[in-house]
């Protein structure tokens, strides 16, 4: 386990092994001096593209002073860790440990193939399998939960809900301008999802916007996604996945949740403050005059507080913890307890706005791969995904068959983490 505490004028470390002595450094980094690296770190990690070409060289020599500054201190403590346990806050927590390099190095310059020599870059991902954790004391708590019923169907999908009635109505109407643009080499808007209520520009803007649900922009390639985890179960898609005008609060709170592994949200995560009168984090479904209740679209912390759950995972796979200059983990660590208190033994969370189709291809792959081998932790699983897809991963033009790029950039495979897998 590693823990990170950041106070105004230094950070507190400490490496705990599995057995023998506790390495313990103070590192003179404070909190604001850590948000600024963070955010620097951010802006290669969450750009928002209009084309491959335009995402910009991942900042290898500070991801690497990171690493040095803070995990170096205490490497006694954790080196010959294969699975590393993280509790961190603050700004630290705006950033997947993933992307640390172990050594310092450059990039291999006249690649073939955009990002491919990202792939031998020495990540900490390729030593050891990461999870984060809310706090010290939370793994007393989630190693004492007892195992769930095997009994339990496979998968719950909630995912392209529609804010607006012109929405759905565009959608009904033209079926086909849901599909990806031929040339792949663009990243349209649909491509790369916008997490945040409409307006919202960058990630250090501390300027929140305040709007109703129906400004939001629909997410229709979630759709994809929960359709691929569905396929990899083998679940039902007319009892396990409830999509666009389907994904309803009065669907989320009348369904009976207790008998299902994971179950997967894929839509904006909000903040307080993103939306008029919303004063606590929550998930946006269908709005009130597109699912024709009385609910009003928002899945609030408290509501989900009351839900009854006996997951194995729970997949928030379109929040943004990044977001507004760090404003967004208040989502992640609000969401996360009230699902944790609901019955959820582990999250996996985006942490930026992530490309749909090395996306839909890492999470199949994580659960294709917990389904392969089930002795592998939600850790350990994820880990194999990001591997697999930075080895192997490629975008491919549609028509020619020409390839574009690598996924081995963490633009593609850092934003994924699991929070609170106590194994």
């Amino acid at each position: 386990m590693i823990v990170l505490y950041s106070a105004n004028n230094r950070t507190y470390a400490w490496g705990i092994p599995k057995e023998g002595e506790v390495a313990f450094a103070v590192v003179l980094l404070g909190k604001d001096e850590l948000q600024d690296k963070a955010l620097q770190l951010r802006r290669t990690l969450a750009p928002v593209p209009e084309t491959f070409g335009n995402i910009p060289a991942f900042n290898l020599d500070l991801a690497y002073d990171l690493y040095a500054a803070l995990l170096e201190p205490v490497n006694a403590g954790w080196k010959d860790a294969d699975d590393l346990i993280v509790v961190t806050s603050g700004p630290l927590s705006q950033i997947p440990f993933s992307v640390f390099p172990t050594q310092r190095v450059n990039l291999e310059k006249g690649e073939e193939l955009l990002f491919e020599s990202y792939r031998d870059i020495p990540w900490l991902i390729k030593k050891c399998s990461l999870t984060r954790l809310p706090s010290v004391s939370s793994l007393i708590t989630l190693r004492n939960l007892p195992k769930g019923d095997e009994t339990r169907k496979a998968f719950l999908g909630f995912g392209d809900p529609y804010f607006n009635t012109e929405q759905m109505e565009q959608a009904q109407a033209d079926e086909k301008e849901r599909k990806r643009e031929t040339s792949s080499d663009l990243i349209s808007q649909r491509w790369v999802r916008a997490l945040v209520a409409t307006g919202m520009d960058t990630l250090d803007d501390e300027k929140l916007i305040s709007s109703n649900i129906s400004m939001l922009s629909r997410l229709p390639d979630t759709a994809e996604e929960i359709e691929a985890i569905a396929e990899v179960f083998g679940a039902d898609p007319k009892t396990d996945v409830f999509l666009r005008a389907e994904a309803t609060e009065r669907q989320v709170k009348t369904m009976d949740m207790s008998d299902r592994k994971v179950i997967d949200f894929a839509t904006h995560g909000l903040i307080p403050g993103d939306l008029d009168g919303l004063d606590q984090p929550a998930l946006a479904l269908c709005s009130p005059d597109v699912a024709k209740d009385s609910e009003d679209g928002l899945l609030t912390m408290g509501e989900i507080l009351k839900l009854k759950m006996n997951a194995d995972w729970v997949v928030l796979s379109a929040c943004n913890s990044g977001a507004a200059g760090g404003k967004g983990t208040e989502a992640v660590s609000g969401l996360g307890r009230a699902f944790f208190y609901a019955g959820s033994r582990a999250l996996l969370v985006t942490m930026w706005p992530v490309e749909t189709v090395s996306a839909k291809q890492l999470t199949t792959g994580l659960f294709r791969f917990q389904k392969e081998d089930a002795t592998l932790s939600k850790a350990k699983a994820l880990q194999k995904s990001i591997l697999n897809i930075m080895e192997r991963g490629v975008l491919k033009e549609e028509k020619s068959g020409k390839l574009v790029a690598s996924y081995a950039h963490p633009f593609f495979w850092a934003p994924f983490i699991v929070v609170g897998d106590g194994s």
